[in-house]
């Protein structure tokens, strides 16, 4: 498979897109004002201790305080499944559920956390007192003593000699995950590994304990770097950039982390922006529409909440061939891929449920589950897909650690405050309607200027019934006058 990478880069923000056989299946878009601050560290002050939630809310120096939940506090982690994918925060452990957070934190005690889950919806950013700190082939755990091997290397000889040189060679009290890109490496790569990361965990400790709460004590790398440090692999053909102050910046890191890479990277020079060349720009436009479509002339509509994500798949124009359940089965399985896609490239987190078209055959449901399932293998986030319902709908969840795509780029509709529809032109003319026939200053003889918007203006007249009454009955006249300065909703009754 040709896979590539295609960066952005501009003072005022860094776009970045993965191309599997030139299809973008991930994007990411950083802006210089709001910066994820996913992985930074701070040195925070306990706020409020909230026992009947088993959390607290702890003061970042941000707008809003963080949120710290009791799994992400205690000390005595007796699990942990290992490097999920994109993110490495510590995310699956249990405990001991006599524990209270009141136990374990007081209001006024400072802290030092890392910030999980960027502040998502209004929500303050989700927080834990588990440092990790990724690096070129390790991801270090200091207050976890705990040592495992990304899920990604499926080899299980290889597994158990990286484990046990891990083990061999760890400091005493902490704990490391090799990542994907640890595969095959020797034990002085991951000695190296090591030794970058525990000297930098010991600055960061230094750093807080001189530090005043709130602060940052350390930031993790900008989008650009993070990408070439967390998703860059042997498996990437080509990495385009159109900055050569990007082009050197990524040249010089990988030269200390991947050297291997560094002929792969390349600056790209044509007058047309990259975005373009590449088709990038009309996916990004694409993806912030609920409707897609799919080769085969049926679509899919995403619909996100505030609870869920809801994704629908229709046949549309797509009528098959043989019968009704072979074209329903291949209707949903193109959508099972496209809707992997579009939940990767838009970004989509939380509660996801999928309402594919109804199939009798059992086989079918199974075929289109495990094609589901493969797709969803390639998503870096951490996934997880149940099976079939007896209504035919498929519930997964997937990690949210950052705004999506839809909710980085647009802001709540100030006609329809976020609900996506507006009231219909006979609904504001059975309200002008209504209006009119309750108002008590109007005589017989009377001339009424009716100002609405332009729109509702062409689906109205004197002449419609509704106002014939309205005349007849109070013996007035109607004169209707468009006024593009009104919202679509509103209208304005004057009396002449």
């Amino acid at each position: 498979m040709s896979r590539e990478i295609v960066i952005n880069s501009t003072k005022h923000e860094s776009r970045i897109a993965v191309l599997d056989e030139s299809q973008v299946v991930e994007l990411w878009i950083e802006r210089t004002r709001h910066r994820t601050i996913v992985g930074n560290i701070y040195k925070g002050r306990v706020t409020k201790v909230l026992p009947g939630m088993q959390s607290a809310f702890v003061d970042l120096g941000l707008e809003r305080d963080a949120f710290l939940y009791v799994s992400d506090v205690l000390e005595d982690l007796e699990e942990y499944q290992g490097e999920s994918s994109e993110d490495l925060h510590i995310d699956e452990v249990t405990h001991r559920p006599e524990t209270s957070i009141s136990d374990l934190l007081r209001e006024g005690q400072e802290i030092v956390v890392q910030v999980s889950k960027d502040t998502i919806a209004g929500k303050g950013a989700r927080i834990t007192s588990h440092i990790t700190l990724p690096g070129r082939f390790l991801v270090y755990m200091p207050t976890v003593n705990h040592v495992g091997v990304s899920r990604k290397i499926e080899d299980e000889a290889e597994r158990v000699r990286l484990k046990e040189m891990v083990e061999r060679i760890r400091p005493a009290g902490g704990g490391f995950i090799v990542r994907t890109a640890g595969e095959q490496r020797d034990e002085e790569e991951f000695r190296a590994d090591l030794k970058y990361l525990t000297e930098l965990w010991e600055q960061i400790r230094r750093r807080g304990e001189k530090a005043s709460a709130p602060t940052a004590i350390h930031h993790d790398l900008d989008l650009v770097l993070r990408t070439i440090r967390d998703v860059l692999s042997p498996e990437f053909k080509i990495v385009w950039v159109d900055s050569v102050d990007e082009y050197q910046r990524i040249v010089e890191f990988l030269d200390q982390i991947q050297p291997q890479l560094v002929s792969r990277v390349r600056l790209y020079r044509r007058d047309d922006p990259i975005f373009d060349e590449f088709g990038i720009e009309p996916e990004i436009a694409k993806a912030l529409k609920s409707k897609v479509w799919l080769k085969s002339g049926g679509y899919i509509v995403i619909n996100q909440t505030e609870a869920l994500v809801a994704i629908d798949v229709n046949t549309g124009k797509y009528v098959g061939k043989k019968n009704l359940e072979e074209t329903v089965f291949r209707t949903n399985l193109e959508a099972a891929k496209e809707i992997v896609r579009q939940i990767r490239l838009r970004d989509l987190g939380g509660i996801i449920v999928l309402d594919f078209i109804d199939m009798e055959d059992l086989g079918n449901r199974g075929r289109l589950f495990e094609a589901l399932d493969a797709e969803i293998r390639k998503d870096r986030s951490k996934t997880k897909i149940l099976q079939i319902s007896e209504f035919g709908l498929i519930e997964m969840t997937r990690k949210r650690v950052r705004q999506s795509l839809e909710r980085s780029l647009t802001q709540a509709c100030p006609y329809c405050s976020g609900s996506g529809r507006i009231k219909s032109n006979m609904t504001v003319a059975l309200e002008i309607w209504r209006d009119l026939m309750k108002s008590r200053d109007l005589h017989e003889g009377q001339d009424v200027i009716v100002r609405v918007h332009p729109i509702v203006y062409g689906s109205l007249s004197t002449g419609d019934p509704i106002f014939e009454e309205v005349e007849r009955n109070l013996g007035i006249h109607l004169v209707f006058k468009p006024d593009d300065s009104l919202h679509h909703e509103q209208f304005d009754l004057m009396r002449i």
